[in-house]
C-alpha cells in the first residue's frame, strides 16, 4: 500500500489548525490557574491521588498519559521507513540537529541559566530537578503537533511522515540511554529502573497499541483510520489538560512563591526552539534541499514530544518536581512559539531559494 494512503489527507489552507490547537497556550495558562486553585482547597484529596503508585508509576496519570500519546502514535505510519532514501540528506540534518545537537545543546543552556544565571532567584534544592526536565523535553522529538507545522509551511508531507516514523524508531531505543547520559554529565543520580520502565510505558507498549489498532483500522479503508483519529483526537488534549491540573495542584505552593520561575524556565526553551530551528534550516539550505524538506526538517528539530516528555519526569521524579514543572512550560509556549517559526520560515522562502539558485 503506499503510504500516502495511510496519512491524513491536508486540511484546506485556511483552517490547518482548529480554534482549540491554536489557543492550547490560553487552556494551559487556565489549568495552571485551576490546578493551584483546587490544590489550596483540596489538598487531602490531591495528597491521595499522588499516593496511588505502583512500581513508582502512579496509575491515574498512567491512564492519562497513554490516552495522551496513543492518538498522537496512531498518525505514526512505520511503513514510511522505506522513503527515508528519498531526501537523504534532510533526514540526515533532522537526525543530527534532533539526536547529536538538541539534547545536548538544551544540557548546556540548562547549565549555564539554571545553574548559573537564575540559580540566586530559583530554591536551591530543585536546580537540579529543573535541568533534568529540560533534558527530558529536548530528548523526545515531536511527534504529532509537527504534521501540522508542517502542513502550515507546505511541506512536503512524505519526507514529514518519514522523518517522524524514523524518529519514533529511534526514540525508542535512544531515549533511555540519552537521557541518562546527560544526566549523569549534569551530575544528577539517573534513576536506572524508573527510567526503563517509563521508556517502556510510554514508549514501547503505546507504539505498540497504536500501530496494533491503526493495522486493524486500515484494515476497514483509509477513511476509517481518518474518523478513528478524528473523534480520538480531544482525548490526547483532554487528558493532558487533566494531567497539567494534577500537577499543578502539586506545584501550587512553589509557583505562588516564585511566580517568576515559569518565566526563567522558558528562556532556555525558547533559546534552543530558535537555535535548533535555524540550524536544520540552514543546514538544508546549505545541503541543497528543496524548502518543502526544509520546514519540515527545522520544526521537527524546534519542538518537542512534550507528553512523552511530561509523563516521563512525573514518573522519575514525582509530581511536585522541578522537571515536572519544566516539562509543562514546554507545553505553555509550545504553541505561539511554533507559529512564530512557522511565520519565519514561511517569510524567508524568498532567500531560502535564492540561496539554491546560486
Amino acid at each position: 500500500m503506499n503510504p500516502a494512503a495511510h496519512t491524513l489527507p491536508a486540511p484546506a489552507p485556511t483552517a490547518p489548525m482548529s480554534r482549540f490547537e491554536r489557543t492550547l497556550s490560553v487552556w494551559v495558562f487556565a489549568c495552571i490557574v485551576v490546578g493551584i486553585a483546587l490544590g489550596r482547597f483540596f489538598p487531602v484529596a490531591f495528597q491521595a491521588v499522588g499516593r496511588m503508585n505502583v512500581a513508582q508509576v502512579n496509575l491515574p496519570v498512567g491512564l492519562l498519559i497513554w490516552v495522551m500519546i496513543v492518538p498522537m502514535l496512531l498518525k505514526v505510519d512505520f511503513a514510511a521507513l522505506h522513503q527515508v532514501g528519498r531526501h537523504w540528506r534532510g533526514i540526515g540534518i533532522t537526525l543530527f540537529v534532533n539526536w547529536a545537537v538538541k539534547p545536548f545543546s538544551m544540557a548546556l543552556l540548562g547549565y549555564v541559566f539554571i545553574r548559573h544565571v537564575f540559580a540566586p532567584y530559583l530554591p536551591p534544592d530543585q536546580l537540579d530537578s529543573y535541568v533534568a526536565g529540560l533534558i527530558l523535553l529536548a530528548a523526545a522529538p515531536c511527534t504529532a503537533m509537527v504534521f501540522v507545522w508542517s502542513r502550515l509551511t507546505h511541506g512536503d508531507p512524505l519526507f514529514t511522515l518519514s522523518q517522524v516514523a524514523l524518529n519514533d524508531t529511534i526514540m525508542v531505543f535512544a531515549f533511555a540511554p540519552v537521557v541518562a547520559l546527560l544526566l549523569g554529565l549534569s551530575s544528577i543520580t539517573v534513576p536506572w529502573a524508573t527510567l526503563i520502565t517509563s521508556v517502556v510505558l510510554y514508549i514501547v507498549v503505546p507504539v505498540a497499541i497504536a500501530q496494533l489498532w491503526r493495522r486493524a483500522l486500515l484494515r476497514r479503508g483509509p477513511d476509517a483510520l481518518e474518523a478513528a483519529l478524528h473523534a480520538i483526537g480531544p482525548w490526547s488534549i483532554g487528558a493532558l489538560l487533566v494531567t497539567l491540573v494534577l500537577l499543578f495542584a502539586f506545584q501550587g505552593e512553589a509557583i505562588l512563591r516564585q511566580p517568576l520561575v515559569i518565566a526563567m524556565l522558558a528562556v532556555p526553551i525558547l533559546i534552543q526552539v530558535f537555535f535548533n530551528a535555524a540550524l536544520a534550516y540552514g543546514l538544508n539550505r546549505r545541503a541543497g534541499e528543496s524548502h518543502a524538506v526544509a520546514c519540515p526538517s527545522a520544526l521537527i528539530g524546534a519542538s518537542n514530544f512534550f507528553e512523552l516528555a511530561v509523563a516521563a519526569a512525573i514518573s522519575l521524579f514525582g509530581f511536585d518536581s522541578g522537571a515536572a514543572l519544566a516539562t509543562v512550560v514546554g507545553v505553555l509556549i509550545e504553541v505561539p512559539v511554533m507559529l512564530l517559526v512557522v511565520q519565519l520560515v514561511n517569510r524567508s522562502k524568498g532567500w531560502y531559494e535564492a540561496g539554491l539558485r546560486r
